[in-house]
């Protein structure tokens, strides 16, 4: 993956949530583009099936493995990863592009390598926020509670977390999530700072 991204100018500012799964960043990234028209949800490519209600084009660009990887090639991702075996995720600079192009500002919700990736070629265009559970426990009875885990997908989840909670230094922000309406409010004073609003 390329390290510059040529569509970068001083105007263009770029917002990254990232977390371990179930530490709550898809709550509060809804929760500010629900109040903030400015900020749009950067939609990703991502080769799993579509899940209840989630619709192509509004909660992922879904993609075969193959449709993917020829992205890949094609140099067409700002990041991509393989998150769990055969489970490509992605950012699109086109979908990046889309945004810019509209006078909006991209909020991603993406894995925390994703967002170090990011973060490395934005420099100081970018905020990145780090959501943090109170604990790991607490974050293994959430992913529980959603009802949607094997035992074996869960373990591999709060494996996952417990290293990605390592990281947490990389980001610009750390905000530990333990009450969401706190959450909420904590993230949306630093990125009014950041955007200067």
């Amino acid at each position: 993956m390329h390290e510059t991204y040529c569509m970068v100018n001083t105007q263009n500012k770029i917002i990254i949530i990232t977390a371990p799964s179930g530490a709550g960043k898809t709550s509060i990234t809804h929760y500010l583009i629900n109040k903030y028209p400015k900020l749009s949800f950067s939609i990703s490519a991502a080769t799993r099936e579509a899940r209840g209600k989630e619709q192509n084009g509004v909660d992922y660009y879904f993609m075969s493995e193959t449709e993917f990887r020829n992205k890949i090639q094609e140099d067409a991702f700002l990041e991509w990863e393989m998150v769990y075996e055969g489970k490509y995720y992605g950012t699109l600079k086109s979908e990046i592009n889309r945004i810019w192009e509209s006078g909006r500002i991209p909020m991603l919700d993406i894995d925390v390598k994703g967002a170090i990736h990011v973060q490395q070629q934005f420099g100081e265009n970018c905020l990145s926020i780090f959501i943090e559970p109170p604990s790991v426990q607490e974050l293994k009875r959430r992913l529980e509670s959603r009802g949607t885990e094997t035992p074996e997908s869960l373990a591999t989840r709060v494996s996952k977390a417990s290293y990605e909670i390592s990281f947490n230094h990389h980001f610009n922000k750390t905000i530990v999530n333990d009450d969401l309406a706190k959450a909420c409010g904590e993230t949306e004073k630093v990125i009014k700072d950041f955007l200067g609003w």
